[in-house]
């Protein structure tokens, strides 16, 4: 049997046309990027080349066959393709058989080193091998796509694992405009969400985002206080889920963390440090499964949106008002600490994509402002990291809500630089539009919907990928309305038709078809997409109100895993390649998969053009929105703090392989972090924007750098 080729982009689009400035988006726990009713087709999207078609995608000769009629040599042909990979790829010591679906490992007698997660001691395994997870339970992995895991203990960082036959294994790159992302967030997990996690928000009445819900669970010593978002970030997605994401055809993952795993300062509620441990967990994960993660610094001091996921609902202090540059000095010091935490070389296969600044309000903050702070990151990440392919990760940033084609021409010849884009319609005006309403047959379920999407992003995502380089959708759904609970904040008020949208268990096999062909359409004019998110807990049972069901997710429409378990999400992805095209939606111009050689970090990378460098240099920015002052008057930091530091999971047993406790990349990286200048004091970085400045100015200079300190720093007030 010819080897499945690999699903790539369908690389379409036209010229983007010019398209208003919206204005800030609808509050919520992530953002609307406002479709345009009068975008230009798309093409066909069907895939290039003379790939053999995929069972269940919507191909020239393969239309309108389902996942679940595949023929029988396809699941015979999976299983000789996993065992061929076993003996070809895997640099692991073990003999090939089959034992009750597992594949063998070395015996716990020596040689390969038993594991103690698996019943027979095996350090790999596929299709229907079983797994014993840390507190001593079982589950059967399942992966009808060719994937496999790894886990050995005497080489705890192998990077041999592959979620599935169409992705490469870890140890290999991945080419950006020939390999495709299917991906899905893991929010709410260390970023607490209202819509995600609603019962912590009904136990504890009037708490609207994470710093309200810290400050209460800490007052609430009988319920175990803070502990309680521990136990939350132990048990809400396990070492299963991650085998699930793989099994569901997935190969990435974006993780969101916040800035107080590193650290806070005084006033600042929130758990510190304490979900660095799951963090490392995930990442060990995500290794096991043949994961790739998009590391994603969801909240910023200050806020950089004042939206309830960046830590606290309110103002907007990130490069705005009177501590917009204070904060912004600070961020810069935990971007550089997760820099030197990714750029080692035990995590640079697994963290291929590190997201600076989650969802950043261009509108209020400024584009000229934002690129600055942009480059000086930038600048910090790789003289860490170095420059080039195999150098660190692509640093991902965010458009801002203002459109894809305003970053044209970003800091051309920079070192591997991605733009996300975080689209929904569910805030767009267009939510009484029925979706559940069959035009032809089955495949054409969804109303206008589905053409919609790709006429509203397919076209942008193609454009930018031509203008800006590669392209992603960060975050997605199948929301295309505002329905579910806590979803637009937790003072929310729900259009009448909502409480049907927040409970799956009325929905039919009309409206599930139509939610099915949404979701196709959304990814295959998205191209390379994180859904937002893998799943979210039920609220509390008094919440259900009228409900025909207890104990229900009921934002069921942004649940990757419940559309995936009850029908409206495809069990298979690559079902959405040439969707756009199988619904007539053409375009005359094609991105044919082909960066510019600096974009993907070959020749030419790190080249800024100096021009548009020296004109993005000044920091701070001469002016920023929302302040009282002149910039030079506004308070900030001096950089003659010790440096917090992250720490490198520990390795027990005969590990042929040992990394450093300290989670530090480069030695010689040796500077000081901000802190704040003696005998000052600074108005509240999470108040009002437009208090005035109590001390100003740059009163202490920048010091020469002092030697990296790694223990634990007094607080800094």
């Amino acid at each position: 049997m010819s080897q499945l080729a690999p699903p790539s982009a369908p690389f379409l689009g036209a010229s983007e046309p010019g398209s208003p400035t919206p204005g800030p988006p609808t509050p919520r726990d992530s953002y609307a990027s406002t479709p345009t009713q009068n975008a230009p087709l798309l093409s066909a999207g069907e895939r290039g080349g003379s790939s053999p078609d995929l069972p269940g995608v919507y191909s020239s000769s393969n239309a309108r066959r389902p996942w679940y009629k595949r023929p029988l040599w396809w699941l015979v042909g999976g299983a000789a393709f996993v065992a061929v990979v076993l003996v070809v790829v895997l640099p692991v010591v073990f003999t090939v058989g089959k034992k009750d679906g597992v594949v063998g490992g070395g015996s716990s007698s020596g040689g390969g080193g038993a594991n103690p997660q698996s019943p027979t001691g095996a350090t790999t395994g596929g299709n229907g091998s079983e797994v014993i997870m840390e507190n001593g339970s079982k589950f059967t992995y399942i992966n009808p796509f060719g994937g496999f895991w790894v886990q050995d203990p005497n080489d705890p960082f192998n990077d041999n694992a592959q979620c599935n036959e169409w992705t490469p294994p870890l140890n290999t790159t991945w080419d950006w405009g020939t390999n495709r992302v299917f991906g899905v967030n893991l929010g709410g997990w260390f970023v607490i969400e209202p819509f995600i996690m609603p019962s912590f928000f009904q136990k504890y009445n009037g708490t609207v985002d994470e710093w309200t819900l810290s400050e209460a669970m800490a007052n609430d010593t009988a319920s175990g206080g803070l502990q309680q978002l521990e136990d939350h970030y132990n048990t809400f997605i396990t070492e299963q889920d991650f085998a699930e994401i793989a099994g569901a055809g997935l190969n990435w993952v974006r993780i969101p963390i916040p800035f107080w795993a590193i650290d806070v300062w005084d006033n600042e509620p929130f758990l510190a440090k304490v979900s660095w441990k799951y963090i490392l967990r995930a990442l060990g994960w995500a290794r096991k499964y043949g994961l790739r993660v998009n590391l994603d610094l969801h909240t910023i001091p200050g806020s950089q949106n004042g939206y309830n996921h960046s830590g606290k609902l309110g103002s907007i202090n990130f490069l705005n008002g009177i501590m917009g540059v204070a904060n912004a000095e600070r961020t810069l010091d935990y971007i550089r600490i997760l820099a030197e935490f990714i750029a080692q070389p035990e995590y640079q296969n697994v963290v291929p994509i590190f997201g600076i600044i989650n969802e950043p309000l261009l509108g209020i903050i400024g584009q000229d402002q934002l690129t600055r702070f942009y480059l000086q990151a930038y600048d910090r990440i790789r003289a860490v990291t170095g420059i080039g392919e195999g150098h660190g990760p692509y640093i991902s940033i965010h458009d801002g809500f203002q459109g894809l084609g305003i970053w044209k021409d970003f800091l051309p010849g920079a070192d591997r630089f991605i733009l996300d884009t975080h689209p929904y319609f569910a805030f767009g005006g267009m939510q009484d539009v029925p979706i559940a309403v069959p035009d032809g047959d089955g495949d054409n379920y969804g109303g206008t919907w589905p053409k919609q999407a790709c006429l509203s992003w397919g076209i942008g995502q193609n454009q930018s990928q031509l203008d800006f380089g590669v392209t992603i959708a960060g975050e997605f759904s199948a929301g295309f309305n505002p329905c579910g609970l806590f979803l637009q904040g937790v003072n929310e008020n729900t259009p009448d038709y909502c409480p049907f949208w927040m409970d799956s268990s009325q929905w039919n096999e009309t409206v599930k078809a139509g939610l099915m062909q949404f979701t196709l359409a959304s990814m295959d004019a998205l191209q390379n997409w994180f859904f937002w998110t893998w799943k979210a807990r039920p609220p509390l049972p008094s919440s259900i109100g009228n409900s025909s069901t207890t104990n229900t997710v009921q934002c069921p429409l942004w649940s990757y895993k419940l559309g995936l378990d009850n029908g409206w999400i495809p069990k298979d992805p690559r079902q959405s390649i040439g969707k756009c095209g199988a619904l007539g939606v053409q375009a005359p111009v094609q991105f044919n998969g082909s960066y510019q050689s600096w974009q993907t970090g070959g020749a030419g990378a790190g080249t800024i053009d100096p021009t548009v460098s020296a004109s993005y240099s000044q920091w701070p920015p001469a002016s920023i929105s929302g302040a009282s002052v002149p910039v030079t008057e506004l308070p900030q930091y001096t950089a003659t703090g010790v440096v917090e530091t992250l720490t490198n999971p520990s390795i027990s047993g005969k590990a042929s392989r040992t990394v450093s406790s300290l989670a530090w990349a480069d030695p010689s990286d040796t500077a000081s972090a901000a802190t704040e200048i003696s005998g000052c004091e600074y108005p509240d970085a999470w108040g009002p924007a437009s208090l005035p400045p109590v001390c100003t100015g740059q009163a202490a200079k920048r010091a020469v750098p002092e030697p990296l300190v790694t223990a634990a720093p007094e607080r800094r007030r």
